[in-house]
Protein backbone atom coordinates (compact mmCIF):
# COMPACT_ATOMS: atom_id res chain seq x y z
CA UNK A 1 0.00 0.00 0.00
CA UNK A 2 2.53 2.50 0.84
CA UNK A 3 4.69 1.52 -2.41
CA UNK A 4 1.69 2.25 -4.28
CA UNK A 5 0.58 5.56 -2.51
CA UNK A 6 4.78 6.90 -3.05
CA UNK A 7 4.21 6.06 -6.91
CA UNK A 8 1.13 8.14 -7.02
CA UNK A 9 2.91 11.17 -5.52
CA UNK A 10 5.79 10.28 -7.99
CA UNK A 11 3.55 10.40 -10.78
CA UNK A 12 1.97 13.73 -9.66
CA UNK A 13 5.60 15.15 -9.11
CA UNK A 14 6.54 14.30 -12.99
CA UNK A 15 3.26 15.49 -14.52
CA UNK A 16 3.97 18.66 -12.19
CA UNK A 17 7.45 18.81 -13.77
CA UNK A 18 5.98 17.88 -17.37
CA UNK A 19 3.50 21.02 -17.03
CA UNK A 20 5.87 23.22 -15.67
CA UNK A 21 8.02 22.54 -19.00
CA UNK A 22 5.93 22.89 -21.11
CA UNK A 23 4.83 26.24 -19.76
CA UNK A 24 9.08 27.82 -19.19
CA UNK A 25 10.07 26.60 -22.22
CA UNK A 26 8.00 29.55 -23.95
CA UNK A 27 10.84 31.80 -22.28
CA UNK A 28 13.71 29.67 -22.26
CA UNK A 29 15.65 26.58 -23.62
CA UNK A 30 14.15 23.35 -23.71
CA UNK A 31 17.12 22.08 -21.26
CA UNK A 32 17.34 25.26 -19.40
CA UNK A 33 13.34 24.60 -18.76
CA UNK A 34 13.22 21.34 -17.56
CA UNK A 35 15.84 22.25 -15.48
CA UNK A 36 13.31 24.89 -14.06
CA UNK A 37 10.65 23.21 -13.62
CA UNK A 38 13.01 20.04 -11.79
CA UNK A 39 14.46 22.80 -9.56
CA UNK A 40 10.67 24.39 -8.82
CA UNK A 41 9.24 20.64 -7.79
CA UNK A 42 12.34 20.38 -5.39
CA UNK A 43 11.59 23.72 -4.12
CA UNK A 44 7.68 22.40 -3.32
CA UNK A 45 9.47 19.08 -1.55
CA UNK A 46 11.80 21.44 0.08
CA UNK A 47 8.93 23.78 1.24
CA UNK A 48 7.26 21.00 2.98
CA UNK A 49 10.32 20.31 5.38
CA UNK A 50 10.61 23.35 5.98
CA UNK A 51 7.29 23.82 7.92
CA UNK A 52 8.16 19.99 9.65
CA UNK A 53 10.88 22.06 10.62
CA UNK A 54 9.05 25.25 11.82
CA UNK A 55 6.19 23.04 13.46
CA UNK A 56 8.59 21.02 15.42
CA UNK A 57 10.32 24.22 16.28
CA UNK A 58 6.80 25.53 17.77
CA UNK A 59 6.63 22.85 19.98
CA UNK A 60 10.27 22.49 20.56
CA UNK A 61 12.13 21.09 24.05
CA UNK A 62 15.00 22.77 25.64
CA UNK A 63 18.39 22.33 23.40
CA UNK A 64 21.45 21.30 25.50
CA UNK A 65 24.64 23.58 24.63
CA UNK A 66 26.66 20.76 23.61
CA UNK A 67 23.91 20.30 20.46
CA UNK A 68 23.58 23.88 19.82
CA UNK A 69 23.81 24.44 16.18
CA UNK A 70 25.13 27.59 14.32
CA UNK A 71 23.78 28.44 10.70
CA UNK A 72 26.00 25.93 9.18
CA UNK A 73 25.16 23.49 11.34
CA UNK A 74 20.99 24.38 10.82
CA UNK A 75 21.65 24.11 6.49
CA UNK A 76 23.30 21.18 7.09
CA UNK A 77 20.60 19.80 9.33
CA UNK A 78 17.56 20.94 6.41
CA UNK A 79 19.72 19.47 3.55
CA UNK A 80 20.06 16.46 5.01
CA UNK A 81 16.89 16.04 6.11
CA UNK A 82 15.71 16.72 2.40
CA UNK A 83 18.14 14.38 0.52
CA UNK A 84 17.07 11.50 3.39
CA UNK A 85 13.58 12.59 2.79
CA UNK A 86 13.74 12.61 -1.08
CA UNK A 87 15.79 9.16 -1.31
CA UNK A 88 13.53 7.68 0.95
CA UNK A 89 10.18 8.65 -0.46
CA UNK A 90 11.57 8.92 -4.17
CA UNK A 91 13.62 5.86 -4.69
CA UNK A 92 14.16 3.29 -2.16
CA UNK A 93 11.11 2.77 -0.31
CA UNK A 94 9.25 3.09 -3.29
CA UNK A 95 11.21 0.28 -5.31
CA UNK A 96 11.49 -1.66 -2.17
CA UNK A 97 11.37 -5.38 -2.52
CA UNK A 98 10.91 -7.65 0.86
CA UNK A 99 13.77 -9.93 1.18
CA UNK A 100 14.91 -11.58 4.01
CA UNK A 101 19.12 -11.76 4.36
CA UNK A 102 21.34 -14.68 6.03
CA UNK A 103 24.92 -14.20 6.43
CA UNK A 104 27.60 -16.29 5.93
CA UNK A 105 29.35 -16.93 8.97
CA UNK A 106 27.05 -14.56 10.53
CA UNK A 107 28.25 -12.15 13.10
CA UNK A 108 26.15 -11.83 16.06
CA UNK A 109 22.42 -11.58 17.18
CA UNK A 110 19.78 -11.23 13.73
CA UNK A 111 18.33 -8.03 13.56
CA UNK A 112 14.43 -7.58 12.47
CA UNK A 113 13.56 -3.67 11.51
CA UNK A 114 10.70 -2.03 12.34
CA UNK A 115 9.44 0.83 10.18
CA UNK A 116 7.67 4.18 11.27
CA UNK A 117 4.51 5.99 10.37
CA UNK A 118 3.86 5.89 6.40
CA UNK A 119 7.06 3.98 5.31
CA UNK A 120 8.02 0.58 4.71
CA UNK A 121 11.10 -1.50 4.96
CA UNK A 122 12.75 0.43 2.10
CA UNK A 123 13.42 2.87 4.80
CA UNK A 124 16.32 0.66 6.18
CA UNK A 125 18.43 0.95 2.73
CA UNK A 126 21.53 2.14 4.65
CA UNK A 127 21.27 0.17 7.47
CA UNK A 128 21.09 -2.95 5.98
CA UNK A 129 23.65 -2.48 3.80
CA UNK A 130 25.79 -1.77 6.45
CA UNK A 131 24.37 -4.73 8.20
CA UNK A 132 24.90 -7.16 5.24
CA UNK A 133 28.62 -4.87 5.43
CA UNK A 134 29.25 -6.64 8.71
CA UNK A 135 27.56 -9.64 8.32
CA UNK A 136 24.60 -9.44 10.72
CA UNK A 137 21.72 -11.39 8.91
CA UNK A 138 18.52 -9.20 9.29
CA UNK A 139 15.08 -8.89 7.89
CA UNK A 140 12.25 -6.19 8.01
CA UNK A 141 8.66 -6.21 8.08
CA UNK A 142 5.91 -4.22 6.70
CA UNK A 143 3.42 -2.44 8.66
CA UNK A 144 -0.42 -2.52 6.91
CA UNK A 145 -2.77 -1.15 6.42
CA UNK A 146 -1.09 1.69 7.00
CA UNK A 147 -3.68 4.02 9.39
CA UNK A 148 -4.22 1.36 11.51
CA UNK A 149 -3.78 0.75 15.60
CA UNK A 150 -0.23 -0.10 16.58
CA UNK A 151 -1.72 -3.10 18.48
CA UNK A 152 -2.77 -4.86 14.95
CA UNK A 153 0.48 -4.81 13.95
CA UNK A 154 2.20 -6.61 16.95
CA UNK A 155 1.44 -9.94 14.82
CA UNK A 156 3.13 -9.08 11.98
CA UNK A 157 6.20 -8.55 13.89
CA UNK A 158 5.48 -11.50 16.31
CA UNK A 159 5.35 -13.46 12.53
CA UNK A 160 8.75 -11.86 11.42
CA UNK A 161 10.16 -12.56 14.93
CA UNK A 162 9.47 -16.00 14.02
CA UNK A 163 10.20 -16.58 10.73
CA UNK A 164 14.15 -14.56 10.84
CA UNK A 165 15.11 -16.93 14.27
CA UNK A 166 13.61 -19.79 11.87
CA UNK A 167 15.76 -19.20 9.03
CA UNK A 168 18.96 -18.70 11.31
CA UNK A 169 18.77 -20.97 14.09
CA UNK A 170 18.59 -17.92 16.76
CA UNK A 171 16.99 -18.17 19.57
CA UNK A 172 16.90 -14.23 20.20
CA UNK A 173 17.16 -11.59 18.11
CA UNK A 174 17.41 -7.67 18.34
CA UNK A 175 14.60 -5.35 17.44
CA UNK A 176 15.17 -2.42 15.59
CA UNK A 177 12.30 0.27 15.49
CA UNK A 178 11.80 4.00 13.47
CA UNK A 179 9.38 6.53 14.81
CA UNK A 180 6.22 4.60 15.26
CA UNK A 181 8.04 0.82 14.85
CA UNK A 182 9.56 1.35 17.89
CA UNK A 183 5.97 1.72 20.08
CA UNK A 184 5.33 -1.29 17.68
CA UNK A 185 8.51 -3.23 19.05
CA UNK A 186 7.22 -2.07 22.70
CA UNK A 187 3.48 -3.24 21.88
CA UNK A 188 5.16 -6.18 20.71
CA UNK A 189 7.03 -7.18 23.99
CA UNK A 190 3.97 -6.03 26.41
CA UNK A 191 2.47 -9.22 24.30
CA UNK A 192 4.50 -11.77 24.08
CA UNK A 193 7.59 -10.44 26.32
CA UNK A 194 10.93 -11.23 26.10
CA UNK A 195 11.67 -14.59 25.33
CA UNK A 196 12.95 -13.92 21.99
CA UNK A 197 14.14 -10.47 22.44
CA UNK A 198 17.54 -9.57 23.69
CA UNK A 199 16.93 -5.50 23.29
CA UNK A 200 15.05 -3.29 21.80
CA UNK A 201 16.80 -0.26 20.01
CA UNK A 202 14.53 2.48 18.87
CA UNK A 203 15.00 5.29 16.66
CA UNK A 204 13.40 9.03 16.91
CA UNK A 205 10.60 7.42 18.82
CA UNK A 206 7.65 9.11 20.28
CA UNK A 207 7.65 7.33 23.74
CA UNK A 208 5.56 10.39 25.19
CA UNK A 209 3.71 11.42 21.95
CA UNK A 210 4.17 14.21 19.43
CA UNK A 211 2.58 17.39 18.73
CA UNK A 212 2.96 16.91 15.00
CA UNK A 213 0.51 13.73 15.02
CA UNK A 214 -2.77 15.67 15.28
CA UNK A 215 -1.93 15.98 11.54
CA UNK A 216 -1.85 12.55 10.61
CA UNK A 217 -4.63 10.11 9.35
CA UNK A 218 -5.42 6.69 11.39
CA UNK A 219 -6.04 5.60 14.58
CA UNK A 220 -1.91 5.04 14.94
CA UNK A 221 -1.48 8.70 13.98
CA UNK A 222 -4.07 9.05 16.92
CA UNK A 223 -2.69 7.27 19.43
CA UNK A 224 1.13 8.86 19.14
CA UNK A 225 -0.74 12.09 20.52
CA UNK A 226 0.52 13.65 23.87
CA UNK A 227 -1.52 12.81 26.44
CA UNK A 228 -2.97 9.96 24.57
CA UNK A 229 -4.21 6.58 26.81
CA UNK A 230 -2.70 4.22 24.62
CA UNK A 231 0.87 5.81 25.41
CA UNK A 232 -0.26 6.27 28.92
CA UNK A 233 -1.16 2.36 29.36
CA UNK A 234 2.08 1.36 27.47
CA UNK A 235 4.18 3.05 29.13
CA UNK A 236 2.42 1.69 32.58
CA UNK A 237 3.14 -1.51 31.60
CA UNK A 238 6.89 -1.58 30.87
CA UNK A 239 8.57 0.17 33.22
CA UNK A 240 10.38 -2.85 34.96
CA UNK A 241 11.95 -4.06 31.37
CA UNK A 242 13.31 -0.67 30.07
CA UNK A 243 16.90 -1.27 30.99
CA UNK A 244 17.12 -3.77 27.43
CA UNK A 245 15.51 -0.57 25.49
CA UNK A 246 17.96 1.88 23.75
CA UNK A 247 16.29 4.96 22.35
CA UNK A 248 18.49 6.93 20.07
CA UNK A 249 16.99 10.39 19.21
CA UNK A 250 17.96 13.80 17.93
CA UNK A 251 17.41 17.28 19.51
CA UNK A 252 16.55 18.47 15.93
CA UNK A 253 14.10 16.03 15.02
CA UNK A 254 11.58 17.99 12.61
CA UNK A 255 8.53 15.37 13.54
CA UNK A 256 8.87 14.32 16.89
CA UNK A 257 8.06 17.27 19.40
CA UNK A 258 8.57 17.68 21.72
CA UNK A 259 12.12 16.42 20.61
CA UNK A 260 12.88 15.25 24.70
CA UNK A 261 9.85 13.29 24.01
CA UNK A 262 11.99 10.37 22.43
CA UNK A 263 13.53 10.32 26.00
CA UNK A 264 12.38 7.10 28.00
CA UNK A 265 13.23 7.16 31.37
CA UNK A 266 15.10 3.50 32.71
CA UNK A 267 16.15 3.18 29.22
CA UNK A 268 19.55 3.61 27.83
CA UNK A 269 19.23 7.27 26.14
CA UNK A 270 21.61 8.23 23.11
CA UNK A 271 21.11 12.07 22.18
CA UNK A 272 22.46 13.40 19.32
CA UNK A 273 22.13 16.91 17.19
CA UNK A 274 22.21 18.24 14.29
CA UNK A 275 19.81 15.26 12.67
CA UNK A 276 16.15 15.33 11.36
CA UNK A 277 13.39 12.65 11.69
CA UNK A 278 13.88 10.98 8.54
CA UNK A 279 17.91 11.27 8.40
CA UNK A 280 18.11 9.05 11.68
CA UNK A 281 17.82 5.90 9.33
CA UNK A 282 20.64 6.95 7.22
CA UNK A 283 23.16 9.31 9.40
CA UNK A 284 26.48 7.35 9.67
CA UNK A 285 26.53 8.99 13.55
CA UNK A 286 23.40 7.17 14.38
CA UNK A 287 24.01 3.85 12.03
CA UNK A 288 27.12 3.52 14.31
CA UNK A 289 25.06 3.84 17.79
CA UNK A 290 22.74 0.96 16.41
CA UNK A 291 25.75 -1.46 15.06
CA UNK A 292 26.99 -0.79 18.51
CA UNK A 293 24.04 -2.07 20.87
CA UNK A 294 23.43 -4.58 17.98
CA UNK A 295 26.68 -6.06 18.46
CA UNK A 296 27.05 -5.36 22.04
CA UNK A 297 23.92 -7.33 23.13
CA UNK A 298 25.43 -10.05 20.70
CA UNK A 299 28.23 -10.92 23.14
CA UNK A 300 26.01 -10.38 26.01
CA UNK A 301 23.86 -12.86 24.78
CA UNK A 302 26.91 -15.29 23.74
CA UNK A 303 27.77 -14.88 27.33
CA UNK A 304 24.54 -15.63 28.88
CA UNK A 305 23.81 -19.00 26.67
Amino acid sequence: MVSRVLAAIMLVQVLAAWLLWHLLRTWLAPLHALLAALLLVALVRMLIVANNFHMSWRARSETPAQHGLDWRGSLRLFFGEFAASMRASSWTMLWYRPGIFIADEARGLPVLLIHGYGCNGGYWYSLRALLRQRRISHDAVDLEPMTADIDSYVEQVAQGVQRLLAATGQRELVLVGHSMGGLVGRAYLRKYGWAHVARLVTLGTPHHGTALASLGLGENARQMRRGGDWLASLNADDTKTRSRITSIWSHHDNIIAPQDSCALPGAKNIEVGGIGHVALGSDKRTLLHVLDEVLTNSTTSARLS
